[in-house]
């Protein structure tokens, strides 16, 4: 017999990003919002399809996929499981407080963690499931692709806008996909150049106080990316707020348009780039 209370504790012991419901009536708390979160209707079938989670975390979509019945998943992260980000914010701190950039290398030197302290979610969750999803701790802009191999499905959500070379990136989440790539990610609003292929740079920390954040593309830059890397068509599952898009790139991308705050300048976008 389950004792929910104890299993309750347990997982309350751990720090979380996502909000996990492990059954029994006991769920971890995360950090997340549902803001950024992708419905049902952004999601693909996984129905007997392989799955690369990328920048998997805690391994909420690890284990959705899993859960709707895909035939493999692999979790792959590296950032979120072995940096020590509490070192690394005070670190930050510092350097907000002197007005300077971070030594950002230092990430995986002084704040590397060999235990990987930020798994410790995803492997009591992965246990409590009774989860097959396998685990793969490695860097995406750097690991071997031939070796991780390539999956019908992969999930890029919440990475991009991390990413110093973001085309790049996208060309190496190609080369994995065999069928449908689904990128969420921060994107831009840039009142009086609607239409156009933009990409904010951010680079002192200026959005959300985070040094980690660098690129943010409108939606038309993101599809340009995904296009320009090989992909042959995409979706927008979830675009602008307000969206009053006209003519060839309305059609070309078809735009569904969300409804956070309007005077926002960012908001968060989901496509789907097929092969």
């Amino acid at each position: 017999m389950i004792d929910r209370a104890a299993l309750q504790a347990e997982a309350d012991s751990l720090a979380w990003y996502h909000t996990i419901d492990l059954g029994h009536g006991v769920a971890t708390k995360g950090q997340s919002v549902m803001a950024e979160m992708l419905t049902d209707a952004q999601l693909p079938d996984f129905r007997g399809r392989s799955v690369l989670d990328i920048g998997a975390w805690d391994g909420y979509y690890s284990f959705l996929a899993e859960r709707r019945g895909a035939s493999r998943v692999v979790a792959l992260d590296h950032y979120a499981w072995g940096v020590d980000f509490t070192a690394r914010s005070r670190y930050w701190n510092e350097c907000f407080e002197r007005g300077v950039l971070p030594d950002q290398s230092r990430d995986t030197t002084d704040f590397w963690r060999a235990d990987l302290p930020g798994r410790r979610g995803f492997d009591f969750a992965h246990r409590v499931l009774a989860s097959r999803v396998e685990p793969v701790v490695g860097d995406f802009t750097s690991v071997d692709l031939a070796t991780l191999g390539t999956f019908d499905i992969v999930l890029y959500l919440g990475v991009l806008y991390h990413m110093k070379e973001p085309l790049t990136c996208v060309e190496r989440l190609r080369a994995v996909t065999n069928q449908v790539a689904v990128i969420e990610t921060v994107a831009a609003q840039c009142p009086g150049n609607r239409g156009r292929s933009l990409l904010e740079l951010h680079s002192g920390g200026d959005l959300n106080a985070d040094f980690g954040n660098w690129y943010v593309p409108t939606v038309e830059a993101l599809g340009s990316l995904a296009r320009a890397s090989g992909f042959t068509r995409v979706e927008v599952l979830r675009g602008p707020p307000a969206l009053r898009m006209r003519g060839r790139v309305a059609r070309r991308l078809r735009l569904v348009p969300s409804h956070p705050d309007p005077a926002a300048a960012n908001y968060r976008a989901v496509i789907h780039a097929f092969v």
